[in-house]
């Protein structure tokens, strides 16, 4: 065993340290579930159930309406909806034609969007009849051509074509479409990255079925194919919900219970009726399931296995929720760039408290110098967190000299420091990038400080991300006012409230007559987090 991957001794048993990734799409998986287990469950949500029979002809269905719409292979397509059957149904029929998937935060506010589309170059939009509203003339502001309505309230819609009318409209039978899983990207997801503005994160077909493999491998005895029921209140369109959960699911030919969102007692509700047995999530969604009053009037002991992202979790929440449920929650590491799973305590094995674990099977992992990114630095010292494996992006959307910058010989540098022990459990020490996380989100500085700046009265803008005991980090906006110019806080929020959008929104604002500096004259961000850190 090689001795610079000490992580392969603290592997438990009936966990290998290679795996075969097929060369396969989701696609193809989705027609192995649907051919073996026709009258399984695939998909509960909002009181409707449909079989792995009927999930599969909807999907094909609105393949066949959206190739009929113009939609073919490398078409990236714009999705732009809450959780719901209409958002599943549309990310495997758009995958189904060889298109691209644009994944949208339903929240964003136009500015966001519009730099979206345009970014990815979207051709096509299907967005939830609720939010269509606020989003008019898209077709004067974007690349976009049609847009299709999802979630509809009724058969009235005289212009634009909806979900519903595409699946009934039209049979299910989809064109067959050649596809390279190791190279034609399926997602676009956007992300800060290590650097800069949102950038389009090009997932390719074998990218998503690598991370599921891992992620099922690594869960070990504890994840069957056929018995599962995963719950699922994470945003789908969020790299972790797409995986650890919409994915894995119909790779392991199991049930997808799909909330719109969080709700502790939809959650308490579901997990007590349905038995669930896996329910990924974030430290912010555990606290709410410890903290609600009535949590001891439910049985909630079908759980087996819970994956916490996006957040590192504390361990008082960890050891209160597995005391009320008697399942294994563990810490987990990820980043858009690798699909995003990379790391994870083992389910069965030693769990670290701490720790965002030991490289997934087929990840290869090094804490190499800050200073010149090579030199790799010893066990229990710090250094940038890189990563190599099958999960890992193809590059940028169009972004080559950022491409190149995160990826270098096929190691992708998070930005993140870290460091690894001697067993191979690696910690994170803080990160390279100021993204701030917020309750699950990912929050860049320079999208709340841009629109800060705007504002009138404002000279100066620094955003950081300050602690907070529930949402793990939130946002703080230091400013400077233009000499003569007055503003109050509310001032700021209200200038803010249709810009941005709301998790973004700072929960605090602090006004200064200057901001520290270097002497090029470079804010020091840090130095103002660390004032923070030290109230």
């Amino acid at each position: 065993m090689n001795s610079k991957r000490p992580w392969l001794h603290s592997y438990p048993e009936g966990v290998p340290f290679e795996i075969l990734i097929p060369n396969r799409t989701m696609i193809d998986f989705l027609d192995r579930a649907v051919a073996n287990r026709k009258e399984h469950p695939a998909l509960m949500v909002e009181n409707t159930v449909l079989t792995y029979e009927q999930f599969g002809e909807l999907i094909n269905r609105l393949a066949t309406g959206l190739r009929s719409m113009g939609v073919q292979k490398g078409t990236r397509v714009a999705l732009m909806m809450n959780n719901s059957r209409d958002l599943v149904l549309s990310y495997f029929a758009v995958l189904r034609l060889g298109a691209i998937v644009v994944q949208n935060n339903p929240m964003y506010k136009e500015r966001e969007l519009v730099y979206q589309l345009n970014d990815s170059g979207a051709e096509f939009l299907i967005i939830e009849e609720q939010l269509a509203g606020n989003f008019k003339n898209l077709e004067d502001k974007t690349s976009i051509m049609k847009q299709v309505l999802a979630r509809t309230s009724s058969n009235v819609h005289t212009e634009f074509v909806t979900v519903d009318e595409l699946i009934s409209n039209h049979p299910p039978n989809p064109p067959q479409v050649e596809i390279d899983p190791k190279d034609d990207v399926a997602v676009l997801q956007y992300t800060g990255g290590t650097t800069g503005v949102s950038k389009g994160v090009m997932l390719t077909h074998y990218n998503l079925i690598a991370n599921v493999v891992q992620t099922k491998e690594f869960m070990g005895v504890y994840c069957k194919e056929g018995q599962e029921r995963i719950l699922n209140v994470l945003p789908l369109f969020h790299v972790y919900g797409m995986t650890v959960s919409m994915n894995l699911s119909v790779f392991l030919e199991s049930t997808l219970y799909l909330l719109e969102r969080f709700s502790a007692k939809a959650v308490l509700e579901t997990i007590h009726q349905e038995k669930i047995t896996m329910f990924p999530g974030t430290p912010t969604i555990y606290v709410g399931v410890n903290n609600d009053p009535k949590v001891s009037d439910y049985d909630l002991s079908s759980i087996h296995t819970c994956i916490s992202g996006s957040a590192p979790l504390p361990a008082e929440i960890k050891q209160t929720f597995e005391r009320l449920t008697g399942a294994k929650l563990v810490d987990a590491y990820g980043l858009s760039e690798a699909s995003p799973v990379t790391h994870s305590n083992p389910v069965n094995g030693k769990r670290v408290t701490g720790s965002m674990g030991l490289p997934l099977p087929n990840t290869d992992c090094k804490i190499v110098s800050i200073e010149d990114g090579e030199t790799e630095m010893p066990l229990n010292q710090a250094g940038e967190l890189i990563i190599k494996g099958p999960q890992v992006m193809k590059g940028y959307w169009n972004r080559q000299e950022e491409t190149d910058l995160s990826l270098k010989d096929g190691w992708l540098y998070t930005g993140d420091i870290a460091y690894m022990n001697e067993e191979g459990y690696c910690f994170i020490v803080s990160r390279k990038k100021d993204v701030i996380i917020a309750g699950g989100y990912n929050i860049f500085p320079r999208d709340v400080e841009e629109v800060i700046f705007e504002h009138p009265a404002v000279q100066e803008v620094v955003v950081v991300g300050i602690p907070d005991s529930y949402r793990g980090e939130t946002v703080k906006a230091f400013i400077v006012l233009k000499d003569g110019h007055t503003a109050t806080e509310k001032d700021i929020l209200d200038f803010c409230n249709d810009k941005l959008a709301k998790y973004k929104l700072p929960r605090f604002i602090e006004f200064r007559n200057e901001l520290p500096k270097t002497t090029v004259g470079k804010i020091l961000r840090r130095t103002l987090v660390q004032e923070e850190l030290a109230k």
